[in-house]
């Protein structure tokens, strides 16, 4: 079956009797020509692909009838070059690398996006990354939202990504964010254990679905205010737009946050405020903290990164007329 990668598609397949037992990954494979199967995998792992309405991973093995939907997202452009940008590098040894991400940057280069990310600005500044990820992807083991800032960790070795990604699969890597929402919450610590899939009714959103991909975030509320609050999230999973679907579906959406929030920000009472939210033009979410082990010595370690200026200077107004009142 050949298919479009120049633009979004979307395919359903019904499996036959005699591929009964292959691996969802490998029976897509097969099945959809010009899309290797480390591709799919990454289209599987993103809740793009659903056996019977329901998320599934590669390694799933297929039974007669199933009905596959998948959704093709266009591949990014095959050029590919260093561009000189600024990043805040946080750590560096010769085995990786913690930088600081701006909001606003985008992580690697996708449909429609060649250049200006962060990918871009890595292949500039350091001669040796990892290419396990592909060639538009140099170093990259994980990601962060265009609209979040924060904490990321770059590997600069092929052995150093496998230990970090591996890290990552088995959810021993510590990553904390800190968000500003909307309401205040009934509990001041909770989890929200809800799945995650793409939203069947939208799908360039994300949304609690039954059937969905596990999705685990723990909640501390930092600081209470008359309308917000501050909170430290844990992330014990790593969904596409985890932390901004699981506390829209509380009710208590981020702030900033023009997909989840559910027209919130333009509810806001106080005009000082209000125009501040307006001007951000992203998200209050951001990536504080990061802990991993070392993929070469198995040494602890954790990174610390303070709000940007612009989340600062929003929180410091709500706690101030917080306080006057």
């Amino acid at each position: 079956m050949e298919s479009d990668t120049e633009q979004n598609s979307n395919l359903t397949l019904t499996v036959a009797a005699e591929a009964a037992g292959e691996r969802l990954d490998a029976f897509l494979a097969s099945q959809i020509e010009g899309w290797s199967r480390a591709r799919l995998q990454r289209l599987i792992d993103d809740a793009d692909v659903l056996v019977n309405g329901n998320a599934a991973k590669p390694s799933y093995k297929i039974r007669a009838n199933d009905e596959i939907e998948v959704e093709l997202t266009p591949r990014p452009s095959e050029s590919f070059s260093p561009e000189d940008i600024l990043i805040d590098v946080v750590y560096e040894d010769d085995a990786l690398i913690v930088v600081n991400k701006p909001a606003g940057m985008v992580v690697h280069p996708a449909a429609g996006i060649s250049g200006g990310t962060l990918a871009n600005a890595l292949a500039f500044h350091f001669q040796q990354l990892s290419t396990t990820a592909g060639k538009a992807r140099p170093g990259i083991v994980h990601r962060l939202d265009k609209g979040t800032s924060g904490l990321l960790v770059v590997a600069k070795t092929e052995s150093a990504h496998e230990h970090l990604a591996n890290q990552f699969r088995a959810r021993e890597v510590f990553k904390s964010y800190i968000a500003l929402v909307h309401g205040q919450l009934e509990h001041r610590r909770g989890e929200i254990d809800q799945p995650i899939a793409r939203d069947p009714r939208n799908r360039i959103r994300m949304a609690v679905v039954r059937g969905g991909r596990p999705a685990l975030s723990l909640y501390r509320v930092r600081e209470s205010f008359q309308r917000f609050s501050l909170l430290d999230v844990e992330l014990k999973t790593g969904r596409t737009h985890q932390i901004r679907v699981h506390l829209a579906s509380l009710k208590h959406p981020v702030v900033g946050d023009e997909i989840y929030g559910g027209g919130r920000d333009k509810t806001i009472v106080d005009a000082g405020i209000k125009r501040e939210v307006a001007r951000l033009n992203r998200q209050f979410l951001h990536a504080a903290e990061l802990g991993f082990r070392h993929p070469a010595t198995g040494d602890p370690l954790k990174f610390m990164a303070a709000m940007p200026p612009e989340l600062q200077s929003l929180y410091d107004l709500i706690r101030s007329k917080a306080l006057t009142k």
